[in-house]
This record gives C-alpha cells, sequence and structure tokens, in this order.
C-alpha cells in the first residue's frame, strides 16, 4: 500500500495521502505531505470526504427509523413542506414545463437509494441547466446556499422522474441531510455529534473543522493537464471554522482513524435487519439504465443505502463508496476495511488509483 501511494505521488496525482488496510486492528499509514511545498502529512490529517458522507446520513436515518420517529416509506412531506406537490418531468430530458402530477409520495427509502426524483442530470437537459442556474448542481465545491435556502431553490424544479421509477445520484443524500436535522430539530452536525461521533469515538468527524483544529486540514487540489491546482488551501477553505449558514445539506470531513471507528461501530449502532438493507442491492433491473449515471456502472455493481455494492466478481458482497475529492472505502464481507483519503479532485488518474487500492485486498 505505501509502494502504491509513493508511485502515485511521485507521478503527481497528489501530494499525499492516508490509508488503512485491514482487520479491526490495521493502522494507518501517511505518505507524502499534506499541500504542495508543505509538511508531511500525518496519520491525523483532516480531509474533506464528500460523498463518503452518505453512509453516515444513512445510518443516523436508520437509528430515527428504529427510534420510531418515521419508517422507510414514509412521506417526507410533514418534514419538507416545500417538496409537496411537486410536478413530474413527462421524461427526464423535457422541458420544464412539460409535466404531470407526483402519483405517489417520496419516502424515505427513495432518498436512501438515489430514487426520489431528484438528482444529478448526467446529459445536457433543461433540467440539468436549470439546475446550474439556481445553484443546485452538484459540484465539487461546497454548496453556497443555506440548507433552507438550498432546499427552496431544489423544490423550484420539478422531479425527473416519479419516484421509485428511475435512479439519479447525489441529490436526495443533501435532501436526508436536511429531514434529519428537521425530524431532530436542530441542526445535522449537532444531531450527528452526540447520535454518532461520540459515541464511536469520531472526534474529528464534522460538516466543519473547529477552529483549534484547522491546522490538521490538508489542501485540496484538482488535476488540470497535469498539474495539480489548489482549490482550497490547507488549514484554510470552506470547511475552516464554523460555516455563516446551516449546513445540514453538507458533506463531512473525517480522519482514517474516525473513520475506520465509524466502519467498526455500524453494527452495534443498528439493527442486523437494517444493516443487510443498506449493504446489499436494491436497485430493480428496470432502472440500472447506462443514462442514470455512467455507462458500465450497473455491470457489476448494485446500491443499497448510501453505498454502492458489489453484485459480480472476485469481490462479491463488497460494500463502499467514494468521494469527489479523492477518498475512499470498502468493507468485504470477511471483515476487511479498506480506507484511502487524498487530496485531489476524482479524474481519471484518480480512478486509476482507487482502482489499485481496492485491488489491494
Amino acid at each position: 500500500m505505501r509502494e502504491l501511494l509513493a508511485r502515485h505521488i511521485d507521478a503527481g496525482l497528489m501530494p499525499g495521502a492516508v490509508a488503512l488496510l485491514g482487520g479491526p486492528d490495521a493502522e494507518p499509514i501517511a505518505v507524502g505531505s499534506s499541500a504542495v511545498g508543505g509538511p508531511p502529512m500525518t496519520v491525523d490529517a483532516i480531509v474533506r470526504i464528500q460523498s463518503m458522507t452518505k453512509i453516515v446520513t444513512s445510518v443516523a436515518a436508520l437509528r430515527l427509523v428504529e427510534a420510531g420517529r418515521l419508517t422507510l416509506d414514509d412521506d417526507v412531506v410533514p418534514w419538507l413542506p416545500e417538496l409537496a406537490a411537486r410536478p413530474v418531468l413527462t421524461r427526464p430530458d423535457a422541458e420544464l414545463d412539460d409535466t404531470v402530477p407526483r402519483d405517489r409520495p417520496i419516502t424515505l427509502r427513495h432518498l436512501l437509494t438515489n430514487t426520489s426524483g431528484y438528482g444529478i442530470q448526467i446529459e445536457d437537459t433543461p433540467l440539468a441547466r436549470a439546475m446550474t442556474a439556481n445553484d443546485t448542481e452538484a459540484g465539487p465545491a461546497p454548496s453556497p446556499l443555506g440548507a433552507d435556502e438550498w432546499l427552496a431553490k431544489m423544490a423550484e424544479l420539478p422531479l425527473a422522474f416519479q419516484p421509485g421509477a428511475g435512479w439519479r445520484y447525489h441529490h436526495g443524500f443533501a435532501i436526508l441531510g436536511v429531514l434529519i436535522s428537521r425530524i431532530v430539530g436542530r441542526p445535522l452536525q449537532d444531531h450527528l455529534r452526540d447520535d454518532l461521533f461520540e459515541p464511536l469515538d469520531m472526534p474529528d468527524t464534522g460538516l466543519w473543522v473547529p477552529s483549534d483544529r484547522c491546522h490538521r486540514l490538508t489542501a485540496a487540489y484538482r488535476l488540470d493537464d497535469g498539474s495539480l491546482i489548489e482549490t482550497e488551501p490547507a488549514a484554510g477553505g470552506a470547511y475552516a471554522g464554523p460555516p455563516p449558514a446551516d449546513v445540514s445539506h453538507g458533506e463531512l470531513v473525517s480522519t482514517v482513524a474516525d473513520f475506520h471507528s465509524f466502519l467498526r461501530g455500524i453494527a452495534t449502532m443498528v439493527s442486523t435487519e437494517h444493516l443487510n438493507l443498506m449493504t446489499h442491492d436494491r436497485i430493480p433491473a428496470s432502472i440500472k439504465t447506462d443514462d442514470s449515471f455512467y455507462p458500465g456502472f450497473w455491470a457489476a455493481t448494485g446500491w443499497g443505502f448510501g453505498v454502492s455494492v458489489v453484485t459480480e466478481g472476485d469481490h462479491l458482497g463488497r460494500y463502499g463508496w467514494s468521494g469527489g475529492q479523492g477518498t475512499d472505502f470498502f468493507v468485504d464481507p470477511d471483515g476487511t476495511v479498506g480506507i484511502l483519503l487524498t487530496q485531489t479532485e476524482l479524474s481519471e488518474a484518480t480512478f486509476a488509483l482507487l482502482s489499485e487500492f481496492q485491488e489491494l485486498s
């Protein structure tokens, strides 16, 4: 693992990385530096994990189900009235006024499985252009909008399909963060801290980095024509210090040790039934289409609650997911865990690293 990371650092993909691979007692390693020209990377580096957040909010939601606050198939509108009576496009590429009424509720299950009707639009469609125009398009930077304003802008737009009748990635989980915060009556950050992070000994995980720990926040980059372009400085950027607005729709920062504690502790936080639902494929074959994500994604992959699931091949039963800032994790049926935290946005080169990392076990 150390050789793999050093090779990609030497090739200019990233300044450094922290990784862990093994069983319950596996220890992280740090390679390279925390920024271009910066100090050495440390195993307690705080990194933007982006879409690895989805498994965390999935567990938080399932705990609310087990506490009797809602069910998987409850309509979310009582907590998210902005979504009431939103129309549905006649087809995903239709004009915004070419709609029909929604014929079924949006449920928690739909949010967990990316089937709510909201999500990234892969093609250049009227809906995709409208999402860009009103600041709800997903991107590498955190949303500039507070949670309530962001949800209100999402609710200005029609759904791409009837809930449960299609698959589109990402936005359902931002909505899920707002849903959790409204059910519990306080910001998602506070609820996750008390319900998950403190019980699982995850002191460095949150929706932002406290000011006294910002010195451990690594820089962030994108790869442009083979060169690293800094998008957020070390110890700075959108995650450094408390944000000016509620970010319950946002994504987490974490460390390898914290995320390892989370993965080891999931089975103590939710029932066996819900863990099984979360970590097995829940998507019907009829909506596993190439236009829903990217061609070939569904060939050996399914989706549970907040994680992808390997459905064929040598790693059958493995679940995990990546983050847009070049992070990745997986859990094998035998309990082997892999966690990789880098600082460079996903690209063809980053995907090559993640693929090699996945094959180490």
